[in-house]
């Protein structure tokens, strides 16, 4: 199988592609998804997965990011070939507050706009998008709604804010945390989610949206992520306990894995307490 992942050169990309031994097509590989010329390479893979995208919540990068991560997907899409599988990577925040909503969240969570961002309001209008050639272009498609990914560093990537922790805690540096450590969410290990895509090329799923996330068994406080990244490295954290007054949106995140279980027999593998010990 020849797997091409866009964006392969990323924080998550790189792990993405190392799993599947893939091709890269990022700009570090001088190829870009607003190119025409360029996006008619994914013709030749049997696997893409699509991880590239403009991520800014800032207003003023509004249009770079409605071009990258729609047009660019489109360009994309238009080049699939018959019977290929694409894998577009979404995210859970095209929920937006009404994620607040459920104690496990399921697909049949409404993505109304409540606020997002152009980022995630880009990601739930590039699904559409996906669900449409995918039909018409008679390719198999899947969208994942993602949660907390986190992965050990790569070169000249910035981690989120789970890698960011851990830097942190290695390097002594102070730690603000939102709403005082309160905000919950569920943590996936990077290889889960290369998991949960080889599982949708082995099921006979021909399109399919899924939540993906580390679930109710890989979920914790923002404060207990840090105490478990203690545990794991044997060094203390510096909190800065003046804390930051906004409060994230969702406060509390956690993936219904139900349909993801049933559909593709996918669940997560790796638990937080490994995962976030091979962050060292």
């Amino acid at each position: 199988m020849k797997v091409l992942v866009t964006g392969g050169s990323g924080y998550l990309g790189t792990h993405v592609r190392r799993y599947f031994a893939a091709d890269d097509f990022s700009r570090r590989s001088g190829l870009d998804v607003l190119r025409l010329q360029d996006a008619k390479v994914v013709a030749n893979y049997d696997l893409v997965i699509h991880m590239a995208a403009h991520l800014d919540k800032s207003p003023d990068a509004a249009e770079q990011v409605f071009l990258t991560n729609v047009e660019g997907t489109v360009n994309l899409l238009r080049e699939m070939r018959e019977d290929a599988a694409f894998i577009f990577i979404s995210t859970k925040d095209v929920y937006g507050r009404f994620a607040d909503n459920f104690r496990e969240v399921p697909e049949s969570c409404p993505t109304l706009y409540s606020g997002q961002s152009a980022l995630e309001w880009s990601k739930l209008v590039a699904e559409r998008y996906v669900e449409y050639y995918a039909h018409q272009r008679h390719f198999r498609a899947c969208i994942l709604r993602l949660s907390t990914p986190y992965a050990p560093s790569s070169d000249s990537n910035s981690p989120n804010f789970v890698g960011y922790y851990a830097d942190a805690i290695n390097t002594g540096e102070p730690i603000r945390l939102p709403a005082n450590g309160r905000p919950l969410r569920d943590l996936l290990y990077i290889d889960d989610l290369s998991d949960a895509c080889q599982c949708f090329v082995d099921s006979a799923i021909r399109h399919g949206l899924y939540n993906i996330g580390g679930g109710s068994k890989n979920a914790a406080s923002l404060r207990d992520i840090i105490t478990k990244l203690e545990n794991v490295s044997g060094l203390q954290a510096v909190i800065d306990e003046t804390g930051i007054d906004t409060q994230p949106v969702p406060m509390n995140y956690v993936s219904d894995l139900t349909l993801i279980g049933q559909e593709l027999d996918w669940s997560p593998k790796t638990s937080l307490d490994e995962g976030l010990r091979r962050l060292f």
